[in-house]
Order: C-alpha cells, then structure tokens, then sequence
C-alpha cells in the first residue's frame, strides 16, 4: 500500500486586526528596529549611503572597544597627541601636543564632547596614520556586514569617500549595545569637562538624555552637507529600541524628530508571546502505525512585535504532510506554523511530533486495508 502525499495547510482562527499607523518622519533617510526582536519598525532611504557627520564615530569607538577587549589597551593606556590631532577644526576635545589623555578620557571626549581631535589620537595610537585607521574601519565594516559603508578618516570629517548608510549606523548601534555592554554606559553621560577647559562646552549634544524617555545613547552628528542627524537608542521596560535619523533641519527639529520616533515605537507596539513552546497545535493520522494520532507541538515559543491595535487571535497557518508514516520518533519535525501579521515580518516555528509512534503489527494493517475496501466500496455505490 502506498502512502498518501497530501500537502495541507490550515489556516488558524484569528480576528481582523488594524496595522500599525506608518511613521511619517521629516528626516531625509531612517531606520528603526526593536532590538529584542530584530523587527524593523521603519525604513526610510535607510540603504543609500549618506555622509554620517559625527555619527561614524561610532566605528572609531568600536574599534577602540575591541582593542580593549583584545588586551591591546586599558582605560589606562594614554595616547600621544600629534599635531594633526591638535588642529583639527568643528567639534574638539581642547587636546594639545603635551596632552598625555588615556583610553578613558578619550572615550569621554567622543562620546560626550564628540572631539574631532581625540578621534584622530585615538587613529593615530592604534594604527599609526589616520589613513591606516581609515583602511582598518573598512575592513571591519565588511566583516560586520556593513555593505552600504566606506570611510576616509576617524572623525567623520567631510569627505566625499566618507559615507554610511542609515542601516549600516543601526547595525553598528546594536553591536555596541549587545557586544559591549561593559562600555556602553558611556553613551548616556551628561557632561565631560576635558581638564576643565572649556567648561562651557562639557554637555553631550544627545537632546533625549534628560527627558526621562528611557534614552541612553548614542551620538549625534552635524555638517552643513549632512544636516542634522542622530543614532539613538532606548530602553523602556524589557524592550530597547535603536534608531537613526538624518538628514534634518536644525537642532531642535533633531530633537522633536527623535521624542517622537521613540514615542511611537514604544506606544504603537506591543510584545507578545503569541505561541507557547510545546503548546498542542494540531493533531495528524498516522500511516500503518500502533496508533493512529499523533500531535503536533510547537518547537520553541514564538514572541513577536504586535501593532498595539492588534487584539484577540493572531492570523496563523500551518504546513504539513498527512498522513505522517511510522515509525515516528518523539520531537520529529512534522510542519511548520507561520504566524503572520500585516505590516510585520512574519515569525515560523517547527511542529514536532508529541511521541514515539512505532510501526503496528498485523492488526494495524487489517484495519487499514478494511477502510481502504469499504472506501472502494462507497464509491462505487
């Protein structure tokens, strides 16, 4: 006797549900993702390269992190100032040639007061030239996966080579938030007053620090080519959001921008397990075995980002063949449930077999063949 080969899929209850109102942001190019579950909440020209500004500076610190991770450096490491260093125009650290600044300071400088000229001495003190440093942000823009990035220099100087996508600055957010958690703490300071020189200008430029939102990082950029721009991220109960904007008008519209993007992320969307690991999903027959049903489990939990307006059952659809033929081993993948929401990537789990099934004997066979015969039978009438 031949088994069956009938490919079935089910479509689960569920209730019409509304998608989440689309993010209408004023900035040129935006990216935004939820960081727990890897959903993309917004895209906005977030593949095309665009000059970063100050925002690339973050690839300089991230290659200072791994270096300090390597043992390459301590915070206590100090770095030498060059004169190239010293001179560098826009947004500074106020260093000079007799500086002595260690690893510490400097991230302070980059991070807080965004120092064109602690990003070259930190260039300099791990690679040599700039140009050196430039050539090995490259290269770790590749490993990383950063397809839309190329640098010329640490500091995010104007440079027509010197490009990032807003994708690339979400991926390079998230691998500073999750793969350095022991540094990240740096991106929320407030003020840092490099030797009390310039005191006046000691406070971080991320506008959304202090307003009380969950936000934590992380660097703000600006030039006349790229307009106003920020990466931020943040945290707000279990869920961390980051996001990169660019492309605006002015400092305070950067900032309206930024409240309202973290305000939507958070109040539109909820997270939700929507399937229980080992949760019962269905049940099959089974072909010529010592019983004829076995149950189908969820593999794993499914937790996904649900558009706030979503309620009751989530829209589901599983794939399976049936009958499933014996013997049949506890844990076998039998199918597949995707759930699907719209407006949202859709999230699939593997249905498992409940039990151990083993091959029926001769009676299992004469039932099988009586069901077979009296079909015929019916048919015929």
């Amino acid at each position: 006797m031949r088994l069956p080969s009938l490919f079935a899929a089910l479509a689960l209850i569920c209730l019409a549900a509304l998608p989440a109102r689309a993010f209408e942001t004023l900035a040129e190019a935006a990216f935004v993702v939820d960081l727990n579950t890897g959903t993309v909440l917004m895209e906005k020209q977030a593949d095309i390269p665009l000059p970063p500004a100050s925002m690339s500076k973050l690839m300089t610190l991230n290659i200072l992190f791994e270096a300090l991770r390597d043992g390459r450096v301590t915070m206590d490491t100090r770095f030498t100032v060059s004169s190239r260093a010293k001179n560098m125009g826009g947004s500074t650290m106020f260093l000079n040639e007799q500086d002595r600044p260690t690893v510490d300071e400097l991230i302070r400088g980059i991070v807080v007061l965004s120092g064109n000229d602690a990003c070259v001495a930190v260039a300099e003190g791990l690679s040599g030239t700039e140009d050196a440093f430039a050539r090995q942000m490259n290269e770790r823009a590749k490993a990383l996966g950063m397809t839309g990035s190329v640098f010329a220099n640490a500091s995010g100087w104007p440079n027509p080579n010197h490009r990032m996508s807003m994708r690339d600055l979400g991926l390079l957010a998230t691998r500073l938030i999750v793969d350095f958690p022991e540094y990240y703490g740096f991106f929320g300071l407030d003020e840092f007053a490099w030797d009390n020189r310039a005191p006046q200008n000691r406070f971080n430029r991320n506008p959304l620090l202090k307003l009380g939102i969950g936000a934590d990082g992380l660097k703000t950029g600006h030039t006349s080519e790229a307009g106003y721009g920020l990466v931020g991220s943040a945290l707000q109960g279990k869920r961390r959001i980051v996001f990169v904007i660019t492309g605006l008008d002015s400092e305070k519209q950067r900032a309206e921008e930024a409240e309202r993007i973290v305000n939507w992320a958070f109040r539109q969307f909820v997270e939700k397990t929507v399937v229980e690991k080992n949760k019962r999903m269905a049940e099959l027959p089974v072909w010529l075995g010592e019983v004829d049903r076995v149950g189908l489990l969820a593999a794993d939990s499914v937790t996904m980002l649900i558009p706030a307006l979503v309620q009751g059952n989530i829209p589901a659809v599983m794939k399976y063949r049936t009958p499933v033929e014996a013997p049949v081993i506890e844990g076998q993948v039998l199918g597949q449930l995707t759930i699907e929401v719209e407006g949202m990537p859709e999230a699939t789990v593997e249905l498992i077999a409940d039990r151990d099934i083993a091959r029926g004997g001769f009676m299992p066979r004469v039932r099988l063949a009586a069901r077979i015969l009296i079909g015929k039978l019916q048919n015929a009438l």
